[in-house]
């Protein structure tokens, strides 16, 4: 469930990405290659991981595919924190920093 989980959430942001690719005020190849890269290790995970159990890997336990599921959200939640907290460092349409020297009347 990692796996699917972080391969959807690459998937999505991909599209995302290829749909605004001459612009790249939101810096979403970040999230995209955090995405890919987390996939890539769920996928090495999964091969050593079928590597020892053999056939019992494909009939997990409902309480594994949960707990797996749950893993593979907080992923994806942890990348898009990193994401935004570069995003608010990088400030690429100058927000952040417009609403911090703004004199007040």
């Amino acid at each position: 469930m990692t796996l699917l989980t972080t391969v959807f959430a690459a998937i999505i942001c991909t599209i995302i990405w290829y749909k605004n690719a001459p612009q790249n005020d939101m810096k979403v190849g970040i999230l995209c290659w955090m995405f890919w890269g987390a996939s890539l290790m769920w996928l090495v995970d999964a091969i050593f991981e079928y590597a020892e159990l053999q056939a019992e890997y494909f009939t997990p336990e409902p309480a594994d595919m949960l707990n797996d599921f749950y893993l593979g959200l907080s992923v994806v939640a942890l990348g898009l924190v990193i994401w935004l907290v570069i995003l608010l460092i990088k400030d690429p349409k100058g927000v952040v920093r417009t609403t911090l020297f703004r004199k007040k009347p």
